[in-house]
This record gives structure tokens, C-alpha cells and sequence, in this order.
């Protein structure tokens, strides 16, 4: 997985006073957890945009002006209600030997014939939830829905990997293509793959997206 360094400095003191000079001087305060005991840091917030404003997985390089150097993931973070500044993150320290969960983001490759025809590709799953060590975290799960038909799906089962857990039942649909009223079932697209929609729905989970949308993903 593609590592993005933060370049930050150690906060002395962690207290409300503290914590709003950063903000106002335009910085996050920010902690990692996880080691010996939870590091305080900030950085400046312009430092965290390839991170946070992306839908793309990174693991994170901290570097402080005092020689520590910690590899770790975001875990939580707190924006304003009102302005969506960032007001704290919360990092996970990573070890080599130890797995870590994290969510990875699902990318679409080719054309359904199933929407072709007419149907709704429904995204049911754009990040799945994993677990692995540091070293076997993918990037991507790249799913091909170039044969996806009207009626079928594609589940968890399917990108199942001995590099790492997915923390989802086998059987969750991550995209599907549904029936719609002007669908056109073509002599590939028999009635088995019709009468299979019924169980298809039945195992996903999560808002239907537009098919328009789901494909630009």
C-alpha cells in the first residue's frame, strides 16, 4: 500500500488552551496510538489533504522535528460543523507483526452487459473492511463486471485472499445488476440468471446507486 509522510512537531502541552493556538495557527494536534504510550503531534492541515480528500487507501509515514519516525493509519477524524476544518486526527501506530484493520476502497473494472441491457448496477460495497499485516494491505479490490449479467452478482467469496481476512460474510454482494421495467434479457441472459435477482437482493446490503454513478467509479 502507497505510504503519504506527515511532517509534524510534538506537542508539549495536550490541553484545551494548547489545542486551540494550533488550530487557529492553522494546524491539526493529532495523537497516535498503539505503542508504548499515545504520541501528541501537529502538523499543518495543508499536510494531511492527499490523505484525507482522497477515496484511495494510504498508510502513513509521521516524521517529527525531533527524529521520531512512526508508520502508522488514520483511525478517526473530527471536522468543524460549520467550517469542515479539521479539528483531530487519530492515528494507529503499525508493527510489522501485528495486523491491522482497515478499510479498503472497491474500484469497478469493465462494462456490465446486464446494464447494456437495461438493468441497475447497484454498488452495494465501496470500501470493504479487512484485516492484515502492514506489508499485505492492498490498495485497491478491483472487481471485473465485465460478464455481470441481469440477475447476478458479485460477493465477498469471490476476492477472498490468503494475505488477509475480510471482516464482511462471504455472501455480501459488493455490486449487482437488478431488473429494471425496460431490461432486455438476451438469449445469454436466461431466465436462470433472472430467477437468481431474487436471491441476489436478499444477501446485499446498502443504498442502490445509480447506474450512471456506479460506473464512473
Amino acid at each position: 500500500m502507497k505510504s503519504i509522510t506527515i511532517k509534524g512537531s510534538e506537542r508539549e502541552s495536550v490541553g484545551k488552551k494548547s489545542t486551540k493556538a494550533l488550530r487557529n495557527a492553522g494546524k491539526v494536534p493529532c495523537v497516535v496510538y498503539g505503542g508504548d504510550k499515545p504520541l501528541h503531534f501537529s502538523a499543518d492541515e495543508l499536510a494531511f489533504r492527499d490523505l484525507v480528500y482522497t477515496p484511495n487507501a494510504h498508510t502513513v509515514a509521521i516524521e517529527l522535528d525531533n527524529g521520531t519516525k512512526v508508520r502508522a493509519v488514520m483511525q478517526d477524524i473530527q471536522f468543524h460543523p460549520v467550517t469542515d476544518n479539521i479539528l483531530h486526527i487519530d492515528f494507529y501506530q503499525l508493527f510489522e507483526d501485528k495486523p491491522v484493520t482497515m478499510n479498503i476502497p472497491v474500484r469497478l473494472q469493465g462494462n456490465s452487459p446486464g446494464v447494456r441491457n437495461g438493468g441497475r448496477l447497484l454498488f452495494r460495497k465501496r470500501k470493504l473492511a479487512i484485516k492484515a499485516l502492514p506489508d499485505k494491505l492492498p490498495d485497491f479490490f478491483d472487481v471485473d463486471i465485465s460478464k455481470l449479467k441481469i440477475g447476478q452478482n458479485i460477493a465477498v467469496e469471490s476476492l477472498l485472499n490468503d494475505d488477509f481476512t475480510i471482516l464482511h460474510p462471504d455472501s455480501t454482494a459488493v455490486v449487482q445488476v437488478k431488473t429494471a421495467r425496460a431490461a432486455i434479457v438476451t438469449d445469454e441472459e436466461d431466465e436462470e440468471g433472472l430467477e437468481g435477482e431474487e436471491g441476489a437482493e436478499a444477501s446485499s446490503e446498502g443504498a442502490e446507486a445509480p447506474a450512471e454513478e456506479a460506473a464512473q467509479e
